[in-house]
């Protein structure tokens, strides 16, 4: 990913007009196929979340564990700078009076003082019938506010169906949903939870929630990178 100003601008520009922004081609075919067989690899994770016991889908997800696989934390510790960059700007224009460190590093620290010290990188797999209802991805005091999914099957031979979705709820107006057209290797970079949009007087706050429409037919995989820890 280049991380150059221009780039930065835009892709807070993408995200400010969209609601979202992709980058495409951030994993290549083989990290994918890597990661959808350390699926079944029990000692890289931490819990095992069946979706449907708990009334968020249909599906399970996996919690990396502490050390992250290499290409996990390298991921994490790549999107962070450019990320906090946009979500320092957010904090200004919501004056929420945060500030987000530079490195990925120093802000694991300000999660893990405060007992928010569990990993929270993910793998979602969903077989035919599954989905994720629309949520929030919140595990504490704690929130980086931009998180990232990248899609590691392949839309057009691995599976059918299963749209990623966002919702964007406005004050005082019905929510929007938006698909984005996601390709194997593809990423998406969207709210954890509110964003700002430039109202009639100033910056307002929209809320924001993500999911997967249902899967029709064979097996889709899903690679979340999110940054702050949870209790």
């Amino acid at each position: 990913m280049k991380r150059d100003g221009a780039d930065l601008q835009n892709l807070g520009q993408k995200i400010d007009q969209n609601g979202y922004a992709m980058i495409t081609n951030l994993l290549t075919p083989a990290q994918c196929a890597s990661l959808i067989a350390d699926f079944e690899d029990e000692t890289l994770y931490r819990s095992h979340i069946v979706m449907q016991q708990h009334g968020y889908g249909q599906g399970d997800y996996k919690y990396f564990a502490y050390p992250l696989p290499d290409l996990v934390a390298n991921l994490r510790e790549v999107l962070y700078p450019p990320l906090a960059h946009i979500a320092n700007d957010w904090a200004v224009r919501l004056s929420n009076g945060e500030r987000y460190p530079d490195k990925l590093g120093d802000y694991t620290a300000r999660c893990h003082a405060a007992g928010q010290m569990r990993p929270t990188p993910l793998i979602l797999k969903y077989n035919a019938g599954d989905y994720n209802r629309l949520h929030q991805d919140l595990y504490g005091e704690h929130l980086f506010p931009l998180q990232v999914a990248i899609l590691l099957s392949d839309p057009d031979t691995d599976f059918s169906g299963g749209e990623f979705i966002l919702s964007e709820q406005r004050a005082r107006q019905q929510s929007r949903a938006r698909v984005v057209p996601l390709r194997k290797g593809d990423a998406v970079i969207f709210a954890v939870n509110q964003r700002p949009i430039q109202g009639k007087t100033g910056s307002v706050r929209v809320t924001m929630r993500h999911g997967v429409s249902d899967v029709l037919s064979g097996q889709r995989y899903t690679l979340g990178i999110i940054f702050h820890d949870a209790k």
